[in-house]
């Protein structure tokens, strides 16, 4: 590949073995190689500028994880090496927390969390990413009260940090009309970007639950946060019934859409999406606060035969319990 280290055979490769030597192999400073001095990160809490945090935050997981392996799931992708490459990288960590972590002291416990990864990449470096990881189920495998801790942290910060949380009206209706229709699909072959952006507008945004049969497979298997399965289209649905009841202002986003695949195959989709509501209603995450709430995750759906038949989606979930139950509001 053109720009990458002779040894690469593709993007794949390079995303796969490049975070092998670095997680396994335990040659962090391998990250002044393939990630570029000044890289944007948007991660679970904020978005920071460079790569000497990515640096420090890996040692911080290594010395709570010493004997932490990295497993690789899925990279979707798209691209080329001309004009770069966009991945998104399905993977789990297990490990035994023996170290000092950000949570506190070594708890012996044995953990295991997933994380998606999606990445610009130009010519051997990341240029952007978005990472996000299972916190909220770490923090329970740790065997920490996931709420109390959402709070301490949250207390802890400077609500300065916080400036992505807005106040504005979510702008999902325009006064008082009816949400905007998308325009007709296009004649031709299935067009993957086109049905995930469709699916996700009418059922989130329409609030058109029952249409997800049109979408999605009735034996699908789901994946979330906190360590959530589910199987089969009710459980689906019910998940969606569920967060819409807790933000029922919730307004959702599509940000970046890439896939790979074929109609004979199947599909490989990636999906980085945000979401905005109160938190009016009740839900999983206790009494209604009042207080706004912004989310923002990573699906990865796998098509077939024209239907979501497996689901991997991972959100910001330990955030958005510190913005529920920190003792002050966001500023």
């Amino acid at each position: 590949m053109r720009g990458f280290e002779d040894h690469y055979t593709d993007i794949v490769d390079f995303t796969i073995r490049g975070t092998h030597r670095a997680w396994e192999e335990k040659d962090i400073g391998y990250v002044y190689d393939f990630y570029k001095h000044n890289i944007l990160i948007q991660d679970e809490f904020s978005t920071r500028s460079g790569r000497d945090g990515v640096i420090a935050g890996s040692l911080g997981l290594m010395n709570a994880f010493p004997d932490m392996r990295w497993i690789p799931a899925e990279v979707i992708w798209a691209g080329d090496d001309e004009n770069g490459f966009h991945t998104s990288h399905r993977s789990f960590f297990v490990g035994t927390n023996t170290g000092w972590s950000e949570f506190g002291p070594p708890t012996g416990r044995r953990c295991t969390w997933w994380v998606v990864a999606n990445c610009v990449v130009i010519g051997n470096e990341y240029y952007q990413e978005w990472v996000i990881e299972n916190s909220a189920s770490l923090v329970q495998q740790l065997g920490l009260d996931v709420r109390e801790a959402a709070r301490e942290k949250a207390n802890q910060t400077d609500t300065d940090n916080f400036a992505l949380i807005g106040l504005g009206e979510p702008d999902r209706l325009r006064g008082q009309s009816k949400p905007f229709h998308m325009p007709p699909p296009a004649e031709g072959p299935f067009d993957p970007e086109d049905f995930v952006r469709r699916m996700l507008h009418y059922v989130w945004n329409w609030r058109l639950i029952g249409t997800s049969r049109e979408y999605v497979a009735q034996n699908v298997r789901s994946f979330g946060p906190s360590g959530r399965q589910s199987y089969g289209i009710g459980d689906y649905m019910q998940n969606i019934v569920a967060r819409l009841a807790m933000f029922p202002d919730l307004v959702h986003q599509v940000d970046d859409v890439y896939w790979m695949g074929n109609e004979a195959e199947g599909y490989q989709v990636a999906v980085r999406w945000s979401l905005i509501g109160t938190h009016t209603g009740y839900g999983i995450y206790g009494k209604p606060t009042g207080r706004r709430v912004r989310m923002w995750g990573i699906s990865h759906f796998a098509i077939d035969g024209g239907k979501i038949v497996e689901d991997w989606t991972m959100f910001n979930e330990f955030f958005v319990l510190q913005q529920i139950f920190r003792d002050q509001p966001f500023s």
